[in-house]
């Protein structure tokens, strides 16, 4: 090791000021929550004079907040990426974060952050499973299994110090990646409430002076770089042991009003955080451009031979194929302003792009089926509706779906990655003697699509076609022939 990286991270050793009183409470330590709230958090620290500490809990009981602890808190972000198309590579030390709380080795530890006269915010990423009601977690355990329960007894401990003060209810932010994730987090803490016969006025507390307010976050973060790990630390004069990597694209809608605007004010910050009445149409913007771009292009791409997004993307036919999909045809459906729709949309490619992330198209090849319906399908049927006419590309990538699933490509095994179900009902429609078949049995599945799609205007006869070209003439051939017809 060299001398520069017997250096421990730690304040003394870096001459830091002292720590920032606890404005933020964090439930979880792990790579997302460390490279994406606490770096936002950050930037408000040092434009707006936020002076806001975080204290992050430990949500389960193995976690890293010794390892944080050991390091006081601190820890490097390298950002690398592409905006605008110029390549970006940056590094922060990453310094808002005062203290890390086990609630499994100290459990009193933990209920005392609850007293904190500063505390404002609670924050947190348990995972998607995170958010969860466990009828078996009681009042006396120390501590409950399930987030929402330790965050019940946290809240009550709080209600209960400060006597049910209006000015001490918390400001709650999940960022767990589900739908209406404030709603089902508030939901079950009234849950436990009622289960552990609390107060009702507690729970008049919890609904008067506490807010709760849903997100989409959206970063991608591969974490600590193992395969780099020692190009990343000779750019450092000290030893990290908590290194994370991220990319350059942040984006953080949270719902609320211009109370909310004034307790965060990251208008005063340069980065994309949208506090808005109604976070939906930016969920139904993500879920369609970036993964529904996504999803269409991994069994196109595969079927023409590449191996990653970056791939895809650069390629000259499979890129233009990708671009007419999102530019002409499902940004064609969003009620939203062009302009910020195609702005987004070159986000994502630029995201695409990225030469520090290797997306195996193999990798993201998971549940592609439902993945479809709830990405994909969406666009391809409101293009039909509001314009008479299928969507070429969405329709050609629905016919690569389908010759997908029938498992080999010019005598290779194909990626696929599905329930036994599901793969079994393609070996059985790719039994089928003609195009046509096969086309009317897969879009007639109900379990695949919730509906009967032969029931969709010239849809069978576009998706035979599109089979009987990608047979015959490959995926290059087969498209163009395909567009003549659709």
């Amino acid at each position: 090791m060299s001398a520069t990286l017997d250096k421990k991270l730690n304040r003394a050793n870096l001459g830091l000021e002292k720590k920032l009183p606890i404005k933020v409470l964090q439930f979880g330590e792990g790579n997302f929550l460390r490279a994406f709230v606490d770096y936002a958090l950050q930037q408000l620290n040092k434009s707006a004079d936020f002076n806001a500490g975080v204290a992050v809990v430990q949500p389960i009981d193995r976690g890293m907040v010794d390892m944080l602890n050991d390091q006081d808190g601190l820890y490097t972000l390298f950002l690398k990426g592409i905006q605008k198309g110029e390549e970006i590579q940056e590094a922060e030390l990453i310094t808002n974060i005062v203290k890390g709380v086990n609630p499994y080795s100290d459990f009193q530890d933990y209920l005392d952050l609850a007293k904190e006269e500063s505390l404002q915010f609670v924050i947190s990423n348990t995972t998607e499973a995170g958010i969860a009601y466990v009828e078996s977690d009681t009042m006396d355990m120390k501590p409950p299994s399930s987030f929402p329960a330790k965050l019940t007894l946290l809240l009550h401990e709080r209600f209960k110090h400060f006597n049910g003060a209006e000015d001490k209810g918390l400001t709650i932010i999940p960022c767990e990646l589900i739908n209406h994730n404030s709603e089902t987090l508030k939901e079950i803490i009234l849950k436990y409430a009622t289960l552990w016969k609390l107060d009702s006025a507690f729970t008049d507390w919890l609904s008067s002076s506490c807010s709760f307010h849903s997100t989409l976050v959206d970063r991608i973060v591969p974490g600590y770089p193992k395969d780099d790990i020692e190009a990343y630390n000779a750019q450092l004069d000290y030893k990290d042991n908590l290194i994370v990597a991220a990319e350059v694209f942040l984006l953080w809608v949270i719902e609320g009003g211009d109370d909310l605007k004034k307790k965060l004010p990251f208008h005063k910050t340069d980065l994309d955080v949208k506090i808005v009445d109604d976070m939906q149409p930016y969920r139904t913007r993500k879920v369609r451009i970036l993964n529904g771009a996504h999803t269409s292009m991994v069994p196109f791409s595969l079927l023409y031979g590449n191996e990653t997004v970056k791939e895809t993307v650069d390629n000259e036919f499979t890129g233009a194929f990708v671009n007419r999909a999102i530019f002409e045809e499902i940004n064609d459906t969003l009620p939203m302003e062009k302009a910020e729709l195609d702005s987004f949309a070159e986000a994502v490619l630029d995201r695409f792009r990225n030469p520090f992330i290797k997306h195996k198209l193999a990798d993201i090849a998971l549940n592609s089926i439902s993945k479809f319906k709830v990405r994909v399908l969406p666009s391809l049927l409101e293009f039909q509706s509001k314009n008479g006419k299928l969507p070429t590309h969405l329709t050609f990538a629905l016919a690569c779906l389908i010759r997908f699933y029938k498992g080999t490509w010019n005598g290779e095994q194909l990626p696929i990655k599905d329930s036994d179900d599901i793969v079994a009902e393609f070996q059985s429609i790719w039994k089928a003697n003609t195009m046509k078949e096969v086309a009317t049995a897969a879009l007639q599945n109900t379990e695949f699509w919730d509906e009967d799609l032969t029931k969709i205007n010239t849809l069978t006869e576009a998706i035979t076609l599109a089979l009987d070209e990608i047979e015959a003439n490959g995926i290059e051939q087969g498209l163009a022939n395909f567009s003549k017809t659709y």
